[in-house]
């Protein structure tokens, strides 16, 4: 098949658009360098009429909102899933992982949760503290300035609670919690469970003029047409464009490896144009990583050469391994004081505006590492399967609701805001065997051979989770509720979802300063490969029990210094 290469030479080649490649971009373009980013999905800006979903009535989609286009709700701004037509991935024995792929301008950012919580000091060390895994080669002081400007730049409400572990930031005023998060706070707070306010990067005061402020209409998932909150090509691409920096896109195209030279140093990629079907080559001096921990494992796997004949970078085997993601699992219950509620706009913010970091310490529990709680409820639009649940209010509480017109219009307003779901968020500890590896049997409809993956949740994992579910019972003991379905046992792994479910992976291509145990340095530099760099959270050597997109963001930042100085010095 022919190829067609370009003749313009990028200072940087950019691959993927979330969180950790739109942070490359702006600070590397605005740096003065040539930028191509290179995207697996289409252009996307939620403030554009054709491509906007925010403040859509249900009623206007035909399956009424239903996650039957897009995993979470038609509307939602994910154009991807875990499952993508076309684009397959397997799985090994005993193995259910779930790889979610994101493919639009901005990746997974448009749709996330935006909890924006820094790794703490005992998170980049957890092995002085449990033994078990590895430390950072880095601490939390390395990227505490990072995390500082990423603050900063970005927009992040919440309040500085000197908690040692859950460090203080630069926040902007929280929302006030709403009734169904105050009897949350009340059942959390009778069992000695603290509560905070949330700390999320929605503007609720105005930070520049680009951006607008949260009118609180608590469709976060659908990207925000007035930019108040982040998304990556919204609040990174879209403003190094504005202050002229050079940066060609490239949407709709799938990288299929990072080229290299007769000395194994990067030259630039080669993607596979969605649109004609045909392969291009791109041409840089530096190849910066931000596909997404697994893809980016996939392209350095598929990278072989004579120089490389185990995958671009991987001489040390370590490529792949150490995959691991956040443990979850989830309750909801029926408070009976919060029937017959008065209905009123109580939207908020998208997603919860109180939580629950992690509250204990190890030595009395019997497993390691930690999670935190959020939670759900109140008054937010209805859509298809929106928590009023006819069977389980039979089968739990001997409640005759339900039936059609009247008698079912008259319980929903009966019932409707009078459940509170509560999930947990926790650290797995990274093993080295679980990872992905390429299929040798299976390639994607563009040609291009797929992962499979290999992964078990260990007895840590499992325990941490049955602990959760102990806390939900007791919360919602206090609050008064029941819960809605039976609680998992030790046959079901006490309710841990699948890997991958939480769409936190991490760790394929991890840190160290040993090169024969780790694929990039402390700067996210292949050891192997001097011009390439990776900037999306395969290089995290554990994961915290905090959401990993701002820790990305600031190691993002940080690397693009690096490289910045690195070029002055010419280095690289």
């Amino acid at each position: 098949m022919q190829i067609k290469e370009s003749s313009k030479i990028y200072d940087v080649i950019i691959v993927g658009s979330g969180a950790g490649g739109g942070m490359a971009t702006k600070i590397l373009s605005e740096a003065g360098l040539k930028v191509a980013v290179v995207e697996a999905g289409p252009f996307f800006d939620p403030a554009d009429p054709e491509q906007m979903t925010q403040l859509k009535w249900p009623y206007e989609s035909p399956r009424r909102g239903a996650s039957t286009v897009r995993p979470f709700g038609d509307f939602d701004s994910a154009y991807g899933g875990w499952e993508i037509e076309g684009e397959p991935y397997t799985n090994g024995e005993d193995t259910d992982f779930k790889w979610f792929r994101s493919r639009m301008l901005g990746g997974r950012t448009n749709h996330w949760g935006r909890i924006s919580l820094r790794f703490g000091p005992k998170d980049f060390k957890r092995k002085d503290q449990d033994g078990l895994g590895d430390n950072w080669p880095i601490g939390y002081e390395d990227v505490k300035p990072y995390y500082d400007k990423v603050d900063k730049l970005i927009g992040v409400f919440g309040t500085n609670e000197g908690l040692p572990n859950d460090p203080d930031g630069f926040f902007l005023p929280p929302p006030k919690p709403r009734l169904h998060e105050l009897f949350y706070i009340k059942g959390a707070r009778k069992s000695n469970i603290p509560v905070y306010p949330s700390r999320m990067s929605m503007l609720t005061k105005k930070i520049n003029n680009e951006r607008g402020v949260c009118f609180y209409c608590g469709q976060c998932s659908r990207a925000c047409q007035v930019y108040a909150d982040f998304s990556s090509g919204t609040c990174l691409i879209f403003p190094a464009q504005k202050s002229g920096g050079q940066i060609d896109l490239f949407v709709n195209c799938m990288v299929r490896e990072v080229t290299t030279d007769d000395e194994g140093r990067a030259t630039g990629v080669s993607y596979i144009n969605k649109e004609d079907r045909k392969e291009y080559k791109l041409k840089g001096k530096i190849v910066v990583l931000a596909a997404s921990a697994c893809s980016s494992a996939r392209i350095l796997l598929n990278s072989k050469s004579s120089q490389h004949p185990n995958g671009l970078g991987n001489s040390s085997d370590i490529v792949g391994k150490y995959l691991h993601d956040s443990t979850g699992s989830s309750r909801v219950s029926f408070i009976p004081d919060l029937m017959n509620r008065k209905t009123y706009n109580e939207d908020g913010v998208g997603g919860m505006h109180v939580y629950t970091p992690w509250w204990l310490e190890n030595e009395k529990l019997d497993f390691p590492r930690g999670y935190h709680i959020e939670m759900w409820g109140g008054l937010g639009m209805p859509g298809y399967g929106f928590g009023f649940n006819v069977n389980d209010f039979n089968k739990f509480f001997g409640l005759t609701v339900g039936g059609y017109g009247n008698d079912l219009r008259k319980d929903v307003k009966k019932y409707y805001g009078s459940t509170i779901g509560i999930s947990g968020r926790g650290e797995s500890v990274a093993q080295k065997s679980n990872y992905c590896e390429i299929d040798p049997t299976k390639v994607d409809e563009y040609g291009i051979p797929v992962l499979k993956f290999h992964y078990k949740w260990t007895d840590h994992e499992i325990k941490q989770v049955k602990h959760m579910h102990d806390t939900f019972e007791e919360i919602i003991h206090n609050m008064g509720g029941e819960s809605l379905g039976k609680k998992p046992g030790e046959d079901e792994n006490y309710g841990i979802l699948a890997p991958g479910e939480i769409i936190h992976e991490v760790g394929t291509t991890r840190m160290g300063n040993d090169k024969k145990t780790s694929v990039v340095n402390s700067y996210q530099q292949m050891h192997d490969v001097k011009n390439v760099f990776i900037v999306d959270a395969g290089p995290f050597v554990s994961q915290a029990d905090k959401n990993p997109t701002w820790t990305i963001l600031a190691l993002s930042w940080r690397t693009s210094d690096f490289i910045i100085e690195q070029l002055k010095q010419q280095n690289i």
